[in-house]
């Protein structure tokens, strides 16, 4: 089994790279962050004229035929460079309006707002639209029920990322029949306020439904499947910005001198650095196996991404926590690039459900085998 990713995909990551270091420095991040809303127009026109947003998905539906691995190949280098675009929740958004229709949950021409499903996809598929997952890790925290003229939607899910500026939101919410998928073009009601957030590099706030207007896109195993894409994306951009963090933690010690010698000479600072390395690529083993069995539609891809969830969560939390010591007192300045990386990885840590979550996720789909004596890996 060859672990390593293949030449197109290191091509795609040497391209994104070269995008971002040209189009979105530090500097430029700091300018978007304190704009409203929070996004580099410039940037993510960029990206849509070079057909990120449409990575992933069958070209029949506006995508380009690649996998949830190139996806998490964008992410990380996304993450890496803190760019202030929604390419993850649109992403997700994009593969669940097109899901749908191939599980034909929903059909292709079914209303959505001021448009139809397809043409939501195209828009999001070309970078023209953008999306948002709305998401709890409350089951009952939005509920569904069936009108005579539709369905509507009730309740307030957890913080959503993007949520004030998308233009698509999809939805988990409980039915009378189990958690079910839904579709919705944010109007007056069901847009959320933008919210103050430690993260100023993408916008926050909660979705709050009542009584809104939705289109049905699917069902219990269409709400795993979104939520299983959407961690993983997580996952990698967490992955990119540990990667960031590490290698601007080991740059310093080597310059930073301390009784006349680099402090990347001192033991402790030694181990500090080598521990991050260990977390960075457990994060780089673990989100993107989850991305793979995603993409593959793996037996065990809720598990795959699950486990990356736990993992990248916790160890990008101490990768932050260990820059930080390394660092010392510069790098809780507002003036240094770390703790924009801090914060951004702070609130993905905790975004679609934290590690804690994720556990108790991981045993309720292990534990029916482990008491059926099945093997569990």
């Amino acid at each position: 089994m060859d672990f390593e990713l293949s030449e197109d995909q290191v091509a795609l990551r040497v391209a994104a790279s070269a995008l971002l270091d040209a189009r979105c420095t530090t500097g430029r991040v700091r300018e978007i962050a304190g704009e409203v809303p929070p996004i580099d127009a410039e940037l993510w026109a960029a990206m849509g004229e070079q057909g990120w947003p449409a990575v992933e998905g069958s070209e029949e539906d506006g995508g380009l035929g690649l996998s949830t691995v190139e996806v998490a190949v964008l992410c990380e280098e996304l993450g890496r460079h803190l760019a202030p675009v929604p390419f993850g929740p649109t992403v997700v958004t994009r593969a669940a309006l097109a899901g749908a229709v191939t599980r034909g949950d929903a059909e292709k021409h079914a209303p959505l707002g001021d448009a139809d499903i397809d043409a939501w996809t195209r828009r999001l598929s070309e970078g023209t639209a953008t999306g948002a997952l709305a998401w709890s890790v409350r089951p009952e925290a939005v509920t569904a029920r069936r009108h005579e003229d539709g369905w509507r939607l009730s309740g307030k899910s957890d913080p959503t990322v993007n949520g004030p500026d998308a233009d698509v939101v999809v939805v988990r919410a409980a039915t009378s029949d189990g958690p079910a998928l839904f579709a919705l073009v944010p109007g007056t009601s069901g847009r959320p306020a933008r919210q103050p957030a430690m993260d100023r590099t993408r916008s926050l706030g909660w979705c709050v439904f009542d009584d809104s207007p939705a289109q049905r896109i699917g069902g219990a195993s269409a709400v795993d499947d979104v939520l299983d894409r959407a961690v993983v994306a997580v996952c990698a951009e967490m992955l990119g910005a540990a990667t960031a963090v590490l290698e601007m933690t080991v740059q310093y010690a080597k310059d930073r001198v301390q009784f006349g010698r680099p402090i990347g000479s001192f033991q402790a600072v030694k181990h500090r650095c080598a521990d991050m390395l260990v977390d960075v690529e457990g994060m780089r083993s673990a989100a993107y196996y989850g991305a793979w069995a995603v993409g593959a539609g793996d037996d065990g891809a809720s598990e795959a991404a699950s486990a990356a969830k736990v993992w990248c969560s916790d160890a990008a939390r101490r990768v932050m926590a260990s820059g930080l010591q390394v660092h010392g007192g510069i790098g809780f300045t507002w003036e240094h690039d770390l703790h924009l990386f801090l914060k951004r990885s702070q609130l993905d840590q905790v975004g679609l459900g934290d590690a804690a979550y994720h556990r108790e996720r991981l045993v309720a789909m292990i534990r029916p085998r482990a008491e059926a004596g099945l093997p569990v890996l």
